[in-house]
């Protein structure tokens, strides 16, 4: 049993890690996957998890957590009228999809060259960003259609499982290169970060069953203790993050959500060293 100063240290890193995961949700329309990953790989750590198993737990309980994140920020958004409706539509069945296969990648794929390969990608998508005439970029004037489309959306939902993200890195991307308001973009992901971690539950369920190494309070590679412990304080945080996003201009917002790429990326970089 690690000394009871290291188990508060570590409840109040969770707690902390828990209102910046929901505020950055509202924010930029993202399940904070990318914020509760690495503190739940030190928390596992500290309790002795199983290195064989440790990160497959952390993406899990990670996209468990994003449900009621990604809820509630749409909620917010929905509200205000933001959310491309149309698009989820279309993506009901993509997202999904590329989720479920990433259950099964994840247990395949070399980590290093998946936590490289996202590296890069945020690297560039964050200096796209805070470029100041990024906003001439653009694939096209509107969304692809199908089946453009829905590759795009089994490609989303792919890659944001395998790294236990909700989506809104690579949607609020995709979205704003195809002329898509970046208001619109944030508050869709939101919508996407749903439709990726709902189907991810219950593969990461099923990919951990029975496995050893596993803590206490865990179904497969979700750890309910960490998800009971963070998500109400996502959700009370998620609003205000919609709110501080709708009183922002898109440069404002393009420009912080820049940055957040950058952050993302340098950790991804420091995890290959």
């Amino acid at each position: 049993m690690p000394p009871i100063t290291e188990v508060l240290q570590l409840v109040v890193l969770l707690i902390l890690a828990g209102g910046v995961a929901g505020f950055l949700a509202g924010l930029f329309g993202i399940g904070g996957g990318a914020v509760l990953v690495p503190v739940f790989y030190q928390a596992f750590a500290l309790a002795g998890v199983d290195e064989a198993v440790r990160m497959q737990l952390c993406v899990g309980t990670s996209l468990a957590i994003i449900v009621p994140t990604s809820l509630r920020s749409f909620q917010a958004h929905y509200r205000r009228g933001a959310v491309d409706m149309s698009v989820l539509r279309r993506w009901v069945v993509a997202v999904p999809l590329g989720a479920v296969l990433s259950t099964f990648v994840i247990a395949y794929a070399p980590a290093d060259v998946l936590k490289g390969a996202f590296a890069v990608i945020t690297l560039l998508i964050g200096l796209k960003m805070l470029y100041r005439k990024s906003s001439q970029w653009r694939l096209g004037n509107d969304l692809p259609k199908n089946p453009a489309l829905f590759g795009c959306g089994t490609l989303i939902g792919l890659l944001s499982g395998l790294i236990g993200i909700g989506g809104g890195t690579l949607n609020n991307t995709f979205m704003t290169l195809y002329n898509r308001p970046m208001h619109q973009a944030v508050a869709t992901s939101s919508g996407v970060g749903i439709l990726i971690a709902l189907p991810t539950i219950v593969g990461n369920i099923w990919g951990g069953w029975g496995r050893a190494g596993l803590p206490p309070l865990s179904t497969g590679f979700i750890n309910w203790a960490a998800v009971l412990l963070i998500i109400p304080i996502t959700m009370l945080v998620a609003p205000l993050g919609a709110k501080a996003a709708h009183a922002l201009t898109n440069r404002q917002l393009s420009v912080l959500f820049g940055l957040f790429l950058l952050t993302i990326s340098a950790r991804f970089f420091y995890a290959l060293m």
